[in-house]
C-alpha cells in the first residue's frame, strides 16, 4: 500500500460512497468515493507526541451521497489550551454538501521536536478501510 500526498481540497467535486473513522484510537479518518478512490486522513504516532481527533461537529452521514462542495484545511496554535505541554497545534479540517456541513478537529501535542500535523493522502493499493463505516 502507497500513500501519495493529497491536499484536501481535491475532495471537491466528487461523491462519498462511505467514511470510515477509527473512534477507539482517533488518530484515522477514511473516505471512499463513488468512483472507489480511498483518501485517508491520519497521524502517525511516535515518541513524544500525540495527535487525535477531539471533535466532529455535525454528521458525518450528512457528506455522503452528495458531491462535496468545499473542504477546507485551517491550523491555529493550541499552546495556549490546558491540554497541551510544551507545543500544540490544532488542526480543523471543513466539509460540506447540499446536506450539511461537519468540522473535524484533531488536536496536536508534542515536546516541540516532533510532528503536530495531521496527514492528508490518497491510498493506493489495498483500498480497504478497517473502522467502522458511516
Amino acid at each position: 500500500m502507497a500513500y501519495i500526498d493529497s491536499d484536501i481540497g481535491e475532495l471537491v467535486g466528487l461523491v462519498l460512497r462511505k467514511i470510515d473513522y477509527d473512534d477507539y484510537t482517533k488518530d484515522t479518518i477514511d473516505f471512499t468515493t463513488d468512483s472507489g478512490k480511498l483518501f485517508r486522513m491520519y497521524h502517525d504516532q511516535d515518541c513524544c507526541e500525540t495527535v487525535r481527533v477531539e471533535e466532529i461537529i455535525g454528521d458525518l452521514d450528512d457528506l455522503i451521497g452528495n458531491p462535496i462542495l468545499t473542504a477546507e484545511k485551517r491550523t491555529s496554535d493550541a499552546s495556549g489550551d490546558p491540554d497541551v505541554w510544551e507545543s500544540g497545534a490544532w488542526t480543523f479540517y471543513e466539509l460540506a454538501t447540499i446536506k450539511g456541513s461537519v468540522t473535524i478537529r484533531w488536536l496536536g501535542i508534542s515536546n516541540g521536536y516532533y510532528s503536530e500535523s495531521v496527514e492528508f493522502v490518497e491510498v493506493n493499493g489495498d483500498k480497504t478501510s478497517r473502522f467502522r463505516s458511516h
